[in-house]
C-alpha cells in the first residue's frame, strides 16, 4: 500500500544540511501514557489507567479534559488507538491533532464529530499551515467507531501528510511550495487530543444538541506509537541531527512514505463511497476559484 521508492528518495531533493536541521532519527515512543504525555486540563476527568496503558478522556456538563505529549517532533509517523463515546454523542467532538504554537501554526487534524445514536460518526479532517486552515474533507468510516478501537495515524514528512484508518489511506496533503502554497514544514508540533463541547456547530451544524442526561461521555486511548524525531528546544535541533545520511535513509521509512498501486486504490475506495465534504469541490465557497492545491494535486 506505501511505497518507499527511490526516485522520490529525499536526499535528492534536500540538501544535506536541511535535512540535518529536519532530524531523522527513528525514535520511538511506546504506549506508556505517564512516559508520553501530560494531562493538560479537565480537573480530574482524564484518567491514566492500567499502569500507562490506557488514557480516558470524559466530559460532562461542566468540563471536558485533554492531554498533550511531552515532547514536540519534526516529521514521523504517529498512532493511536482510539474508541469513541459510544450512544449518543451528539454535540461531543474527540480531537487528536498535530499542533504548533502561535499565530502561525502549523496544525494536522482528526476530529471526530459525534452523532446520533445510530447515525455515523463524522471523521473532519484539516491541514493548517503558517495559521491558514479552511481545507476541510469529512469522511463517513465503514465501521462502528465505538465498538471497539482503531487505529488512527498521520504520517508527515517533506513530501506529504498522509491520513489513515486502520492503515488504510483516507487523504493525502502534497507538498507543493514549488507552486506557492505553504506546507508545514520547519515548525515541530505536539500531538493534543481533547473530547469537548461543541454542540453550537458539531453535529447537523448545531440543530442537535448534547444530551447533558447522557453524561458523562468517555473516550479510550491505548497503543501509541511515534516513529519520530524529538525536537529540542533548547538547542534547535532534533535528536537526529547528528546521524548519517545512510542511518537517516535506512532507519525512516516514513520519511519517503508515499502511496503505491494499492494504496492508491484504498484512497480512491475510501473517498468514493465515504466522503461526505471535499472543500476542493466546494465551488459555492470559492466562487473565485478553488485554491491552488485543489488544481495542481489528485490526491488531497
Amino acid at each position: 500500500m506505501v511505497s518507499t521508492s527511490c526516485r522520490n528518495n529525499i536526499f535528492e531533493v534536500f540538501p544535506l544540511s536541511m535535512i540535518l536541521v529536519f532530524s531523522f532519527l527513528l525514535v520511538i515512543a511506546s504506549a506508556d501514557f505517564y512516559q508520553d504525555f501530560d494531562i493538560t486540563w479537565g480537573d480530574g476527568r482524564a484518567k491514566i489507567l492500567e499502569g500507562g496503558q490506557l488514557l480516558t478522556l470524559s466530559l460532562d456538563k461542566t468540563s471536558g479534559s485533554g492531554f498533550q505529549s511531552k515532547h514536540e517532533y519534526l516529521f514521523g509517523r504517529i498512532d493511536m488507538q482510539i474508541k469513541l463515546v459510544a450512544g449518543n454523542s451528539a454535540g461531543t467532538v474527540t480531537a487528536y491533532y498535530l499542533s504548533s504554537q502561535g499565530p502561525t501554526h502549523d496544525e494536522i487534524d482528526f476530529e471526530f464529530l459525534g452523532n446520533l445514536s445510530g447515525d455515523p460518526y463524522t471523521l473532519h479532517t484539516n491541514v493548517f499551515t503558517q495559521g491558514k486552515g479552511n481545507r476541510e474533507q469529512q469522511f463517513h468510516l465503514w465501521f462502528d467507531p465505538t465498538k471497539a478501537f482503531h487505529t488512527y495515524s498521520l504520517v508527515w514528512n517533506p513530501r506529504r501528510i498522509i491520513f489513515l484508518v486502520d492503515n488504510i489511506p483516507i487523504r493525502v496533503f502534497n507538498n507543493l511550495e514549488s507552486h506557492g502554497v505553504s506546507f508545514p514544514i520547519n515548525q515541530p508540533m505536539r500531538i493534543y487530543s481533547s473530547l469537548w463541547n461543541a454542540d453550537d456547530w458539531a453535529t447537523r451544524g448545531g440543530l442537535v444538541k448534547t444530551d447533558w442526561t447522557r453524561a458523562p461521555f468517555t473516550a479510550s486511548y491505548r497503543n501509541f506509537k511515534a516513529s519520530a524525531c524529538i525536537w529540542s528546544p533548547n538547542s534547535a535541533s532534533s535528536s537526529c541531527s547528528s546521524k548519517s545520511t545512510a542511518s537517516v535513509q535506512d532507519g525512516n521509512s516514513w520519511m519517503n512514505q508515499e502511496l503505491d498501486a494499492p494504496g492508491r486504490n484504498r484512497l480512491r475506495w475510501v473517498q468514493s463511497k465515504y466522503m461526505v465534504y471535499n472543500y476542493c469541490t466546494d465551488f459555492k465557497r470559492f466562487p473565485q476559484g478553488l485554491p491552488l492545491e485543489c488544481r495542481k494535486s489528485r490526491f488531497l
